[in-house]
């Protein structure tokens, strides 16, 4: 069964003095993660969203997942776990053909890599265009968060209307998936996105195939940066360091001043990262802010087991530190 998430709905609201709810979208995958011992309600978009929920509540940018789930007793488990997460669930398409979705989360060892195995032709795949764009023009969107994987099949075109339709800002999570990966889409993906966010082995990947070469991963970040107009490229290396390429500020690298949790897993760190720098541009963070920031998060979401809390009071101290609390009702 899907976990549940304890905490109180959040419905959104309007800020005072505007007709529409400032929004993040968020474009894709809405699964269940099916660990060895458990099934979680997952797929980057919810990971994302629902943390930017959990930090932000009613002081930041309202998280809108758009993404497609079947009409089975999966998906309506998968509808509870968003409204129990405080999630607004008018973004979500019901579909009666294609089955709710599922990844296989497998682990080498406890505490060491995993991989997912991703069944083809779930309902996630198949997102309607007009559906998507329509619930963007119900909102003052000002970024649309993404990733390559929900870009496999006809989901792929619901994507392309709803940034080529409007000056919505992207913030691709690169999130490569053997064996889901389209050079086509990577290249579209990285044309359409302001902040792009992935690994340093994803960062060497992308070097040699779009033959970009350089002898260091930060000149291959810099020609990558150029080539496709990057304005924040954001380069992770696990739970150890992350260092950021800036349109304005040139290369910055997160302190070492923390002291990262024991690793449980892995699982969502980069989906936490995401958030947490989403929520600093959207809240005027200083830059440099927002990395460290994000980087502490996501290194404390690799002492949990999955990709998400599932106690709302983990989100507090960071709240606090980051002075987001006063504003935030649960």
């Amino acid at each position: 069964m899907v976990e549940r998430i304890a905490v109180r709905a959040q419905h959104p609201r309007p800020p005072l003095g505007t007709s529409k709810p400032v929004s993040i979208l968020l474009f894709g995958e809405l699964l269940v993660d099916r660990f060895p011992d458990r099934e979680v309600p997952g797929g980057a978009p919810f990971n994302v969203a629902h943390h930017l929920q959990g930090l932000a509540g009613t002081q930041g940018p309202t998280p809108i997942l758009i993404s497609r789930i079947g009409k089975d007793p999966l998906g309506k488990r998968l509808l509870a776990a968003c409204e129990a997460a405080g999630l607004a669930t008018t973004g979500i398409q019901r579909d009666a053909l294609h089955p709710s979705g599922r990844v296989e989360v497998v682990f080498d060892a406890i505490g060491g890599p995993h991989r997912f195995v991703i069944p083809p032709d779930q309902a996630w795949d198949y997102i309607h265009a007009d559906t998507a764009r329509k619930l963007a023009l119900m909102y003052r969107t000002r970024r649309l968060y993404f990733g390559t994987l929900a870009q496999r099949a006809a989901s792929r075109r619901a994507l392309q209307r709803l940034l080529r339709h409007s000056r919505i800002s992207g913030f691709l999570d690169v999130n490569l998936r053997d064996p889901w990966i389209d050079v086509d889409v990577l290249r579209w993906s990285l044309t359409h996105a302001a902040t792009v966010k992935l690994n340093e082995e994803e960062l060497d990947y992308l070097g040699t195939l779009f033959e970009l070469g350089g002898d260091t991963l930060r000149s291959t970040g810099e020609r990558l940066s150029r080539v496709f107009a990057i304005r924040h490229l954001l380069v992770t290396r696990g739970k150890d360091v992350a260092w950021l390429l800036d349109a304005e500020h040139g290369r910055l690298k997160t302190d070492a001043s923390h002291r990262a949790p024991e690793v449980v897993d892995t699982v969502g760190a980069g989906d936490a990262f995401s958030a947490v720098f989403m929520l600093g541009l959207h809240l005027g963070w200083p830059i440099g802010d927002c990395l460290n920031r994000a980087h502490h998060f996501a290194a404390a979401v690799c002492g949990l087991r999955g990709a998400v809390p599932t106690d709302h009071a983990f989100y507090q101290p960071f709240r606090l530190a980051w002075g987001l609390d006063a504003e935030v009702k649960i």
